[in-house]
């Protein structure tokens, strides 16, 4: 059985890779011609692009090639034979679904650790060598609770990757009744030893009484900021829960910096990615009863490309739906991230059930 689904599943994921490739070879064209972007830059665009687009294609070449498989076997009648030599269906059909589930954390790993990573080569390229800009183009505005009550704003409008540093730095500081209790202004704020480090700043504390006390020139003090160099630049790049893993949303999810709407969009992502890699097994359950059609050998393999494209829509439909439903229901958001598996499972099993007594 894993024989036969290899040849498929390889077939699958060049066919699928293929048509998202597509899509970044005109980018390429469009950067070398447009943007006047380095040829090397471009390839290395294009290389990295690739392990986000293999996690969306792996569940999708499992589907087709689980759907090719069941169907050759179930027209020369393979199955048949099996079931005659007294091999029970659910034992036929378990090493299929073994793949499914190991299949799911070959996902959730790439997703976890090799697309974040990605990710970052990707936008480093993009904004460095490319676009020739910072890491994020506009002002770093960040909001950070203190331990204390109240909450402070930091304020920065550049940041320099090599040395991990933010540029004209301003620290204002509120108490629990949202008055401006103490600002501070700064050349620079490095990053070393999980701490901030402010050089060359002036300090400027306004007291209950109404007297103002002013300290102008600090060479160096520590501060805390609330997050890390390298979560304020995946944030204020493309501020997308999607290039980050789920550590990383946590990490954000936590500092508190996030507005209401952002919230709602990390917390469903953070959730919705560990449920979607286990659609590698949903995708073969559902697979294996389509599959059992008696097809003609000439035309199963596009109507087996045909059939996993729909399956594949109504899933991403199902999930897009859920997902908005997420981000409406905070307090369900795990329940609606698996909710497209769960529905799909049991559509599965039923008919994999009917299957089985055939």
């Amino acid at each position: 059985m894993l024989t036969e689904l290899a040849g498929p599943f390889g077939f699958g994921l060049t066919a699928f890779t293929l048509i998202f490739a597509a899509t970044e070879l005109l980018n390429i064209g469009k950067l070398v011609s447009n943007e006047h972007a380095p040829l090397w830059a471009a390839v290395l665009v294009f290389a990295w692009s690739l392990p986000g687009d293999i996690v969306l294609v792996i569940p999708m070449a499992l589907l087709l090639g689980t759907l090719l498989a069941m169907q050759r076997l179930s027209g020369e009648s393979e199955i048949t034979a099996l079931k005659a030599a007294g091999i029970t269906f659910a034992r036929i059909v378990t090493p299929l679904l073994a793949v499914g589930i190991v299949m799911s954390f070959v996902t959730y790993y790439l997703q976890e650790g090799v697309v974040p990573y990605a990710e970052d080569q990707l936008t480093e390229i993009e904004n460095g060598v490319i676009n020739h800009v910072s890491a994020f183009n506009r002002d770093l505005t960040v909001s950070a609770p203190l331990p204390g009550g109240g909450r402070q704003v930091t304020i920065a409008t550049a940041y320099e990757p090599h040395s991990r540093a933010l540029l004209h730095v301003t620290l204002i500081q509120y108490d629990n009744h949202n008055d401006a209790r103490q600002i501070v202004f700064a050349d620079r704020a490095e990053f070393s030893a999980d701490k901030w480090t402010l050089e060359n700043s002036s300090l400027y504390r306004f007291n209950a009484d109404g007297t103002t006390t002013a300290e102008p020139h600090i060479p160096q003090q520590e501060v805390q900021i609330g997050e890390k160099p390298t979560d304020l630049v995946k944030r204020m790049s493309n501020d997308d829960p999607e290039s980050m893993s789920r550590f990383e949303i946590a990490e954000i999810v936590r500092s508190g910096q996030l507005s209401q709407n952002a919230l709602r969009k990390y917390v469903t992502t953070y959730q919705e990615k560990l449920a979607r890699p286990f659609a590698c097994f949903v995708f073969i359950l559902i697979a294996i009863p389509f599959g059992l059609r008696q097809i003609r050998s000439s035309g199963s393999a596009s109507l087996g490309f045909g059939l996993s494209l729909g399956i594949v829509f109504v899933y991403y439909v199902v999930m897009t739906i859920c997902s908005f439903a997420g981000e409406a229901f905070l307090a369900f958001a795990a329940l609606w991230a698996w909710m497209p598996n769960i529905l799909f499972t049991a559509i599965g099993l039923a008919r994999l059930r009917r299957a089985a007594v055939v």
